[in-house]
């Protein structure tokens, strides 16, 4: 992408730009929440700066689907390593920390896996039945094998993501429609099956799952008796219209930085920044949602990167306004997190650069 020709993404970039400077005023009140951020803004602004330098110089490969099993499987290796080197933070290895900056596998994983399903997707052609359910367990051990090593750090979220990534990635495929009923009846049998387990055969579920996975998971469920919740929809509602600005914290968030970002950008600068954000993202959800029928080629990739990015979106909006179950799921683009803004860079610059919008 040459500098001179950014004119032609303006409908893309103002948006982006817009929420880059809502999540520096975000990271810099972080600080005043809790001191461990203190230098949160100035790790945010040298990832952006690799996102916007990913975006624009990012070569223009168009055979990059050959070498998806090859990043498919170094993730992997990354995965694995995490578990027995990577660093503790509340409960999960999931990190690399090196200093200054740190890195999780688990946020790769969504791009080299969408990467990958996608030339599997691409290479498949229907010819019959026998095919087409070897063609989906093929599918099922791409998707379990991540999932199992995501599992064991623990990364409830990230398993989610894969799972969503999978079903719009299908959704575009080839495969003949009754699978998806097929797909959605297990789901809805298996889900069953937990809650009658968690409910009803609390130490069986223990013993299948752990002690440590299985509070994450009481957490979710019982998410409207959480001190974050409560603290969260104090600060939104503290912030009215224009927030209470700079410097200014009228209460403790936890995980102000990264999960609870929303509220505490709303409770410092108002809901009229809320608003902005909101539809900052709109436009950059419509933009792509577009490209998914104008470009059919790499209609899986986009739908892979657009469906995470939008559930994400309404996920952890949801959860900071108490509709949704509290997990570990960041808003993206605003909440400090470089693993994140690498990952959604790449997406953005592989859907650029192979359509050459």
């Amino acid at each position: 992408m040459k500098i001179k020709n950014i004119r032609k993404y303006y409908i893309l970039f103002i948006p982006l730009i817009i929420i880059m400077i809502i999540s520096f005023f975000t990271m810099y009140n972080s600080k005043y929440v809790n001191k461990l951020y203190t230098n949160y803004l100035l790790k945010q602004i040298i990832w952006y700066t690799l996102f916007y330098l990913i975006i624009i110089f990012f070569p223009k490969f168009k055979n990059i689907y050959k070498f998806s099993f090859i990043i498919y499987l170094t993730n992997l290796l990354l995965l694995l390593l995490v578990l027995f080197f990577g660093k503790e933070i509340n409960g999960s290895r999931a990190w690399f920390s090196f200093n200054f900056l740190s890195f999780q596998p688990s946020e790769f994983m969504k791009f080299s896996y969408a990467l990958y399903l996608t030339k599997l997707i691409k290479d498949y052609k229907y010819s019959n039945i026998k095919k087409e359910i070897l063609f989906l367990i093929k599918i099922l051990i791409v998707f379990l094998i991540p999932c199992i090593l995501i599992f064991l750090e623990p990364d409830t979220g990230a398993i989610i993501f894969l799972l969503i990534i999978t079903i719009s990635c299908l959704l575009v495929s080839n495969i003949k429609r009754y699978w998806f009923i097929i797909i959605f009846i297990i789901i809805c049998l298996l889900l069953s099956l937990f809650f009658y387990l968690f409910y009803f055969k609390q130490n069986l579920l223990i013993k299948l799952i752990g002690t440590s996975f299985f509070y994450r998971m009481d957490r979710i469920i019982n998410f409207k008796n959480n001190m974050q919740l409560e603290n969260s929809l104090i600060s939104i509602g503290n912030g009215k219209l224009f927030g209470t600005g700079l410097k200014n914290i009228s209460i403790y968030i936890p995980e102000a930085s990264t999960d609870f970002a929303f509220s505490l950008l709303v409770g410092s600068f108002g809901f009229i920044s809320g608003f902005i954000l909101i539809l900052c993202y709109l436009i950059i959800d419509i933009y792509f949602l577009l490209l998914i029928k104008k470009y059919k080629s790499t209609k899986s990739f986009i739908c892979g990167f657009i469906s995470v990015f939008i559930f994400s979106q309404i996920y952890n909006i949801g959860m900071n306004i108490g509709f949704l179950p509290i997990m570990g799921i960041p808003l993206p683009l605003l909440s400090y997190g470089g693993s994140s803004l690498i990952v959604y860079a790449l997406f953005i610059a592989i859907i650029l650069k192979f359509n050459n919008i």
